[in-house]
């Protein structure tokens, strides 16, 4: 039986991705790690975005809203530490001096963590996202 990891798309539809061994299974890996953390600690509008094929710089973005700065640090320095403890991932953390915008670099999954203000205003979700099939 292969192993899933479940997932969320833009429109929170679950997704299955397959990891059977492929280059993508420690991605896999860690972006279901990185969607646990968020979830436990309360993060809002959790968004995934699969940049498999679109950019080199990552195999998945997440993005997704603390309510404070307060929360924004707490958000991003325990998805850190969780994913060195759990994985053994070094992440790279920017901007959590402000957090009003922290980006957690683990190499293949990149995370955005924003207050709702600072998101609305960058709209990256509008610069990734697949477009929406216009209606006939």
């Amino acid at each position: 039986m292969e192993d899933t990891v479940l997932s969320l798309t833009s429109d929170a539809t679950p997704v299955a991705a397959p990891t059977n061994g492929s280059k993508s299974t420690r991605s896999d890996a860690i972006l279901a790690a990185v969607m646990k953390s968020l979830e436990d600690d309360k993060a809002e509008d959790i968004v995934q975005i699969d940049l498999r094929g679109k950019s080199e710089m990552g195999d998945w973005m997440v993005i997704c809203s603390g309510r404070s700065t307060r929360q924004v640090a707490a958000i991003s320095e325990k998805l850190k530490d969780k994913l060195k403890q759990e994985l053994g991932v070094a992440s790279k953390l920017e901007g959590k001096v402000a957090a009003d915008w922290v980006l957690v670099d683990t190499g293949d999954v990149i995370v955005h963590v924003f207050r709702p203000e600072v998101r609305e205003f960058y709209q990256l979700e509008k610069m990734w996202l697949d477009p929406a099939p216009a209606d006939a």
